[in-house]
């Protein structure tokens, strides 16, 4: 990882990096709203299955505008950056766009799950989703992170970034 200064409102610098705090406070904060789901799957189904809906939303944002526009993104960059020291590490946005993605796919899944009846596929894929978030708050292990050189090998010329 780099050492570049990112903007001052704690998002994406101009290279495309971005201070790693934000994404583990995004994290902290995915891991409470999941747990919140898998607490409420076991009494009141359609309140987790909304839940989980919205931190679909929550994902399918993070993918499409990357870390500096995810909501939580938004939330650490105008209430917890200013508070803390400069940048002292950084990551790269692209892989942590695709975790968003990995995210939203377990979560929609989830979704479905539970609107469909099936409430042990829905906590399932919600704990799936917990476990990432959690690895990744916990010990800044980003499990998307890690799958995406794959990824990007994987995928077909005319998808990646150096092709657009």
């Amino acid at each position: 990882m780099s050492s570049i200064t990112t903007s001052g409102s704690g998002g994406e610098s101009a290279t495309g990096q971005v201070d790693i705090r934000g994404p583990r406070f995004g994290a902290w904060v995915t891991t409470a709203v999941l747990i919140s789901v898998l607490l409420l799957a076991a009494v009141v189904t359609p309140a987790a299955a909304v839940l989980i809906a919205v931190q679909a939303v929550v994902f399918a944002l993070g993918a499409a505008l990357g870390p500096r526009r995810h909501p939580y993104g938004l939330l650490y960059a105008r209430l917890v950056a200013p508070r803390l020291g400069p940048v002292t590490e950084t990551e790269p946005a692209p892989p942590l766009r695709f975790a968003q993605l990995l995210g939203f796919v377990f979560a929609a899944v989830s979704v479905l799950g539970f609107l469909l009846g099936a409430s042990v596929v829905g906590a399932v894929f919600a704990g799936f989703a917990l476990f990432a978030a959690f690895l990744n708050a916990a010990f800044g292990i980003c499990l998307g992170c890690q799958l995406y050189p794959l990824a990007t090998r994987l995928a077909p010329r005319s998808l990646s970034p150096a092709s657009n």
